[in-house]
């Protein structure tokens, strides 16, 4: 039975996982990512994860999540956050060397969108926008089923969108983006508390933390709004720590689109929280390694159709 592999990559963790082409995951493997995480330690360490996992060879490609953007063709990683002299590097190259099959590359944001695509909360939708709430406002673009990331590979920075031009400035340079909005450190700089501590409240009655949920969802919901727009996709899953909390802003920011969105730009629009929590990177790595053996072998079975 073919099998791929689905990796993604963090600051302090590798996840891998052996996935067929429905999804299933035979073995997972987590180990420690080197320090100083250099390029030539950390993809040493992936080959002697990949070793372990798959010591048979019997997967027929590799799909790995960098946390940073990687180029159109999926194979350099432009810079890795995080991760120590990560600049520019031939990592689809490296790894194809060493392990003699295909290897292709994505944001781990963009994995964990499509993951979430494939099998998740997105599944049986060709088009959506997966947005993730955490300590950044991150997401994904998927397309006809597949990843949308523009000419260089960079599209899709859906939390760098503009919601008040004289907002608190980004690091991205930009001002009001929508992660100064959305994010957990907004919602610290804002509140002075953790969005859990902030739920907590607003569960127990509190006015304040009730009418800052509230308001939160408003703005998030203008935000979303401009991407319903441009886009006018089947669904839009939340995801991120901050959605363990959906039901205290969701009614806010349903109320938001339906204000300001088209009925023809939102017709049968779904708002849904994202299911795959922490696995989503490992399987959208994976699926980007089926569509990456796909369009390398000319095979069209059981891919496209999800």
């Amino acid at each position: 039975m073919e099998e791929v592999l689905g990796i993604d990559l963090g600051g302090t963790a590798i996840k891998l996982g052996r996935f067929d082409r429905e999804g299933n995951c035979g073995e997972r493997l987590t180990v420690e990512t080197p320090q100083p995480s250099t390029p030539e330690a950390v993809l040493e360490a992936i080959v002697g994860a990949i070793d372990r996992l798959d010591p048979r060879r019997n997967c027929v490609a590799v799909g790995l999540g960098t946390p940073g953007p990687a180029d159109e063709t999926g194979r350099i990683a432009k810079v890795a956050i995080n991760l120590s002299g990560w600049k520019e590097v031939p990592v689809a190259d490296i790894l194809e060397g060493k392990l003699k099959r295909p290897v292709v590359l994505a944001n781990d944001a963009n994995c964990a969108g499509l993951g979430e695509a494939w099998l998740g909360a997105g599944r049986g939708f060709g088009d959506l926008i997966v947005l993730t709430l955490g300590t950044g406002v991150g997401g994904a673009i998927i397309l006809g089923n597949r990843l949308f990331v523009g000419r260089h590979g960079a599209a899709g920075e859906l939390g760098l969108i503009t919601l008040n031009p004289e907002g608190p400035p980004c690091n991205s340079g930009n001002n009001g983006s929508l992660e100064q909005y959305g994010s957990v450190r907004a919602i610290r700089r804002e509140t002075g508390c953790e969005p859990h501590e902030l739920a907590a409240k607003a569960k127990a009655g509190d006015g304040e933390a009730i009418e800052y949920w509230e308001a939160y969802g408003r703005r998030l919901g203008a935000g979303l709004a401009s991407l319903i727009y441009v886009l006018t996709p089947e669904a839009v899953v939340i995801g991120g720590g901050i959605a363990a909390g959906a039901d205290l802003f969701f009614p806010a920011m349903k109320g938001e689109i339906d204000r300001r969105v088209l009925p023809t730009s939102r017709e049968g629009l779904q708002i849904l929280t994202a299911q795959l929590g922490n696995g989503a990177g490992t399987i959208g790595a994976a699926q980007l390694a089926w569509q990456h053996w796909q369009e390398m072998s000319g095979r069209s079975e059981g891919i496209e159709s999800w």
